[in-house]
């Protein structure tokens, strides 16, 4: 049993570790065509074990029967997580399918060597296949609140360099452009999402498009709000840099008052933990030493 437990904690551990270093350190791409260089031309370029198992995981995708709704749905949440590529939803449906049978494996194999057997072990595979099945969608959407509460966190900054270029002089692509490029360290969510819409523009969209994209990619309420006010401006040829003035303003006042609104819910939200946590203590500390002394002095007094 202890064998087996340090097998799976090193195998994990080492799992996490290569996925952590492939995602956030090594770029196997750009290092195979740094390595193959000039021979790129003459032969295939040699395939990383990431690729390979990147290749795996789509066509565990395409096997997975999925209906056009749910496909839409996921490939929606996928750029709202920052996962443009085509088949991106195809490694999604790769990597829940490959969870449904691991986990459940695992599962199995650690229930034959605890012993486990009957309901117990039925109910622990069946778990385990619920979790390998609906755990990529609970990742994916941790990744897309995550990205949403930056975008929300740098959108007050953005939007007030956009006031500042448009009232020097800028249009409002040329400010789009600038803004994407000042926001590129303190908000790189939002100046990718710039870049994009910037992008989009030039490579012949309608400016009204291209922000309606911009609001549904980002997922942030007030994102489309903005997006919604600029079309507007943009429609009735109204001042862009007072329409974005007034917005400014409006978003302070809707960003106090939801400040206000969380510091109102505060007292409500502690009742709970005062009532399980605190209070026990305190009757524990009060209480406590009385009820220790009656135990030892009253009672026997009243045996006797």
């Amino acid at each position: 049993m202890v064998m087996m437990l340090s097998i799976l904690i090193f195998v994990t551990t080492t799992a996490g570790l290569y996925f952590l270093g492939m995602r956030f350190w090594a770029s196997p791409k750009s290092v195979v065509e740094r390595v193959v260089g000039e021979y790129t031309r003459q032969e295939r370029m040699p395939s990383h074990p990431s690729l390979a198992f990147h290749d795996i995981l789509t066509k565990l995708g395409n096997l997975v029967p999925a209906s056009p709704a749910d496909l839409s749905a996921v490939q929606k949440r996928l750029y709202q997580a920052s996962f443009r590529s085509p088949t991106a939803y195809k490694a999604f449906y790769g990597i829940k399918a490959l969870t449904t049978v691991a986990l459940p494996a695992l599962a199995w194999l650690v229930t034959t060597q605890t012993g486990v057997v009957g309901d117990s072990r039925i109910g622990l595979l069946l778990g385990a296949a619920g979790l390998g099945f609906m755990g990529p969608n609970e990742v994916l959407n941790h990744l897309v609140k995550r990205r949403i509460k930056r975008i929300e966190k740098a959108l007050p900054n953005a939007l007030d360099l956009l006031v500042v270029c448009v009232e020097s002089g800028l249009g409002l692509d040329q400010a789009i452009t600038q803004v994407s490029r000042e926001m590129q360290k303190s908000g790189p969510e939002i100046s990718n999402e710039f870049a994009i819409t910037n992008l989009e523009m030039r490579h012949g969209k309608r400016r009204a498009e291209a922000l309606r994209n911009l609001g549904e990619r980002s997922g942030v309420d007030d994102m489309k709000k903005l997006v919604s006010t600029l079309i507007q401006a943009d429609r009735f040829g109204t001042s862009i840099a007072v329409t974005l003035r007034l917005h400014s303003e409006f978003m302070r006042v809707t960003a106090r008052q939801r400040a206000e609104e969380k510091a109102a819910k505060i007292g409500i939200k502690l009742v709970f933990p005062i009532f399980f946590c605190i209070l026990p203590s305190l009757f524990v500390v009060t209480v406590g030493p009385v009820v220790v002394k009656i135990f030892v002095e009253l009672i026997p007094m009243m045996t006797q």
